[in-house]
């Protein structure tokens, strides 16, 4: 499901324009935690993806629907609007590229290094601590570091500075090593 935020062309023209606009009206640090707020509702809630991506759901019922959720939030004027527009359009379901591409945008322009780190539990706060200030030394600047859980990995990390991926989980490693064996 995380993996789902990449940036996409449709997504990418939409981040575009919210990006100037936002830009534009001084407003983009607040649309960014809008954002970030919306990517996090979804993926916590199903009800949002099926809002979003139901072919069921007229565009006008996602308009509403999506308006109605930055209400809710309290977003700002620009992306309540905005968030009507994608749903006018019929364009929700582009909603995980929009914001992929409105945050590499972000990150070009202000020189933020984002870093995700996967985990199979929640890390402390002194892990944390810890890979930052790793990530700091290997980047040779401050990561904008976002945790997040998943159990499926059984153990080790994932951490994700951009494109790259540095995969040292236990899942993989024991993915690997049942390939070689069925190879041998």
């Amino acid at each position: 499901m995380a993996d789902d935020f990449r940036t996409t062309e449709v997504g990418g023209r939409y981040a575009q324009a919210l990006f100037d606009l936002a830009d534009e009206t001084g407003a983009l640090d607040a649309v960014r935690a809008d954002l970030r707020a919306l990517k996090a509702a979804w993926l916590d809630s199903a009800d949002l993806r099926r809002l979003a991506t139901s072919p069921l759901i007229s565009s006008d019922d996602q308009a509403k629907g999506l308006t109605a959720i930055a209400d809710k939030a309290q977003f700002t004027a620009t992306t309540r609007n905005f968030l009507g527009l994608v749903g006018q359009n019929g364009r929700a379901a582009d909603l995980p590229g929009v914001i992929a591409a409105f945050e590499a945008l972000y990150a070009k322009k202000t020189g933020v290094v984002a870093a995700e780190v996967v985990s199979a539990v929640a890390l402390s706060a002194a892990q944390t601590k810890k890979i930052q200030s790793e990530l700091r030394a290997a980047l040779g600047r401050d990561p904008e570091l976002t945790a997040r859980v998943d159990p499926s990995i059984l153990g080790g990390l994932k951490v994700k500075v951009g494109s790259k991926l540095f995969d040292a989980s236990l899942k993989t490693k024991l993915d690997q090593m049942t390939f070689a064996l069925k190879r041998a």
